[in-house]
């Protein structure tokens, strides 16, 4: 049960932040400035979903990998510290900074700035929790 807890936990977590990230770059290049708010409105409001996923897969992950010193799970073990910290100190303060200057209508330089900072460490965590999907894949299947 735990391991389908720590699956569905981390699909999600993943789905969410490609959502986030497709999202983004797509009302960028194609959206209004009243398209580009909303969206960082709804980012916000997304949060109430990854956060509690995010959490939720971490933690059950440290839970089945216990002390193991089987490499597949030193490798996912070893991503998941930079993922969390990415995801606190760069992707949750670009978030809330993005949505209040888009709300307030200040597109500038500054917060075109942030929002390649938040879409660079969007997708390196992206492609790291892709890599932890493709590990946990691997070892159920062995």
């Amino acid at each position: 049960m735990k391991t389908k807890i720590h699956a569905t936990a981390g699909c999600l977590g993943f789905l969410t932040i490609a959502i986030f990230w497709t999202s983004t770059v797509t009302v960028e290049l194609l959206g209004s400035e009243a398209a580009i708010a909303t969206l960082k409105e709804s980012i916000l409001w997304g949060m109430i979903v990854l956060i509690p996923s995010m959490a939720i897969a971490g933690g059950s992950g440290m839970s089945l990998a216990g002390n193991s010193t089987y490499p597949t799970i030193l490798r996912k073990k070893k991503r998941m510290p930079f993922i969390a910290l990415n995801g606190l100190i760069i992707l949750l303060p670009s978030a809330i900074f993005l949505a209040i200057k888009s709300s307030a209508g200040e597109f500038d330089s500054t917060f075109y700035t942030v929002q390649g900072i938040e879409l660079l460490a969007g997708a390196t965590n992206l492609t790291l929790m892709g890599f932890n999907i493709r590990d946990g894949l691997s070892m159920r299947r062995s």
